[in-house]
């Protein structure tokens, strides 16, 4: 399921309009019936699952007025939440990892704190940059991004990348590309193989 909308002008579904309603009104803020249907225009661009599926976050989680900020933080459009991210950087040259660009942007300004000792100082700039970045993207409609950085470790090389494949940030034949014949083991093969005919349905 494409998370992003492929330039459709429909009006937004009777139902989007009234989940966004009540919503606001579970987070304690009266919005008009014409207040929720051009918030719901505002985010006619993404797939109207992944907006429900946000709603249903926003009056789980917030503790006040509901923003359209708020929704966009919470839908689901492959991009990992701050947290997962963080957890995916490559701690030294030996590591690989395939991210997104907002990821990418934000490690930039963590590694600066990382290499001057302030691991809580880095985790922090990181989640901040990468959430404002991630919500500046989906504010433009940009769809995730996903390439590689490659580290030294062949075999954790190799792992990044199949990961990758099997949750469809890469293709497979790009990662075969990335990887040295001698190191495609025969079930790093057979992986690649199974994903490409998939993608093929």
């Amino acid at each position: 399921m494409d998370t992003y909308a492929t330039g459709t002008c429909d009006a937004p579904s009777r139902l989007l309009v009234e989940a966004i309603a009540l919503t606001a009104e579970v987070c304690g803020q009266a919005l008009s019936p014409a207040a929720a249907e051009l918030l719901a225009g505002d985010l006619s661009d993404f797939d109207e699952a992944a907006v429900l599926a946000a709603l249903s976050r926003c009056r789980k989680e917030l503790q006040g007025p509901m923003k359209i900020s708020d929704i966009l933080a919470r839908i689901d459009d492959g991009r990992p939440d701050a947290d997962e991210a963080w957890s995916m950087m490559p701690r030294s040259e030996l590591n690989s990892v395939v991210w997104t660009d907002e990821m990418a942007q934000a490690w930039g300004i963590a590694l600066q704190l990382l290499n001057a000792g302030d691991v809580g100082g880095a985790r922090m700039a990181f989640r901040d940059t990468y959430a404002k970045a991630v919500l500046a993207a989906r504010l433009r409609h940009v769809p995730p991004h996903w390439v590689p950085s490659l580290g030294s470790d062949v075999a954790g090389r190799r792992r990044v990348l199949l990961e990758a494949v099997e949750k469809r940030r890469l293709s497979a034949a790009h990662v075969e590309q990335l990887l040295p014949e001698a190191t495609v083991t025969t079930e790093a093969k057979e992986i690649i193989a199974r994903l490409e005919i998939k993608s093929l349905h």
